[in-house]
């Protein structure tokens, strides 16, 4: 398939060399060509400009042309962070949360991951692909082209393998690129309160030679936070997973100073999620390595946490993805514009910051940096043609409005 856009009003994060990442002051970078168009064939980037005998050139050779007058283009949303793989909605415990109880507090009644693992226990792999791919098809016509998932509703073996199993099919059939994370570590299941070394032990000695034998998981994830994983279960989860070549991803400082973004750095995890509770220690631990810090407004909002200080990270010199979480408990929402304007609202992110957190930096969250995540010679063309709009500022500044009026996927229209 050769295509040609044309008309481009301004063709973003145009990168002719590109950086792996964008940190500190770089994040207020966002190089635009104006009036441009962008050629692509076999789902690749092939050329990009303003010149008109190359668009003359190109013109001749497309078998698709879309006009672009008054739009924009940009690389598609990398959403590094999501569950959603996951067995029906808990708006019960929504209403609670209304009520005044805490994300601890319902955890403790035998809700949040518990509930959701227990629904996940009996639910089939077809009835649980069959709404994860409705999920999926909802996320990539709101402009997301690559999303990691996470398994970690499971809680037991046959679980845990059943939502990796559930990943792997969605992999094959959808045209989004997609990373596959194993998150046995997720919580402590409740027949294991008062042990829960066995059950850590469990998820070393029996989960992780199952996952990494099929081949079902590209990452290993633990939730290393107050009443979940000490820093201590997260080191030997962690060197297991490793052992089995399965590179590491943190939940960290959700709720408390746990410790987990340090234990991150310590075995260069590619990114460490959350970080709602940062401070000096954190943020020098994260200067000195290449892990990237990842926030998830849409958590903090829903579970009314404190949001974590994304102008201080920024301002220290740090890079910053933004990713949804999108999961049935904490962050019931895939949908990246909404936290691309949560990043400026809550986070104080200007646009051009939010934009590279959710294209360059989260395709470096994923390990698709070299794919995704610019407009780049040689990268796939998975892309997002705006409706008309005034400037690069309303993608974060309309927020109840859907800005994607046409979503491409390695050089197709879906």
């Amino acid at each position: 398939m050769r295509m040609l856009i044309t008309n481009i009003k301004e063709l973003l994060q145009v990168r002719p060399i590109a950086p792996t990442k964008v940190a500190g002051t770089q994040m207020q970078e966002l190089p635009v060509l104006a009036d441009a168009w962008l050629y692509m064939e076999d789902g690749i980037i092939k050329d990009f400009g303003t010149d008109l005998g190359d668009l003359e050139h190109y013109s001749k050779k497309a078998q698709t042309l879309i006009d672009a007058t008054g739009r924009m283009v940009l690389p598609a949303f990398c959403d590094s962070h999501t569950h959603l793989v996951y067995a029906g909605s808990r708006e019960k415990e929504y209403v609670d949360k209304i009520k005044g109880l805490s994300y601890e507090e319902i955890a403790k009644r035998g809700g949040g991951i518990l509930n959701s693992a227990k629904r996940l226990n009996q639910a089939t792999e077809t009835e649980l692909f069959d709404a994860a791919w409705q999920r999926l098809e909802e996320i990539m016509h709101l402009g997301t082209g690559a999303v990691e998932i996470k398994s970690g509703y499971g809680l037991t073996t046959d679980s845990e393998l059943k939502i990796l199993r559930v990943i792997r099919q969605l992999k094959e059939k959808s045209p989004l690129n997609i990373k596959a994370t194993f998150l046995g570590a997720h919580a402590v299941p409740a027949e294991y309160k008062g042990n829960q070394e066995e059950y850590v032990n469990l998820v070393i000695n029996e989960m992780i030679p199952m996952v990494a034998g099929e081949g079902l998981a590209d990452y290993i994830d633990v939730f290393c936070d107050r009443g979940f994983f000490t820093p201590i279960d997260t080191e030997r989860i962690l060197m297991a997973g490793i052992k089995f070549g399965l590179k590491p991803k943190i939940h960290a400082n959700e709720l408390d100073f746990s410790g987990g973004i340090q234990v991150g750095v310590k075995y260069s995890a590619l990114s460490v999620d959350h970080l709602e509770c940062t401070g000096d220690e954190e943020i020098q631990a994260l200067l000195n390595s290449e892990t990237m810090p990842t926030l998830l407004p849409g958590a903090a909002l829903f579970l009314g946490l404190e949001y974590p200080p994304a102008r201080k990270m920024i301002e220290a010199g740090l890079p910053i993805a933004l990713a949804s979480d999108y999961n049935p408990g904490s962050s019931p929402s895939g949908n990246m514009q909404l936290i691309m304007s949560l990043g400026s609202i809550v986070l104080r992110m200007l646009p051009q910051e939010v934009i590279n957190a959710v294209t360059i930096n989260g395709a470096y969250a994923m390990g698709l940096e070299e794919q995704l995540g610019s407009i780049t010679i040689g990268k796939k063309a998975n892309l997002i043609l705006t409706k008309p709009i005034s400037s690069y500022a309303f993608l974060p500044y309309a927020f109840g409005s859907n800005k994607v009026e046409k979503i491409i996927i390695n050089g197709i229209v879906q």
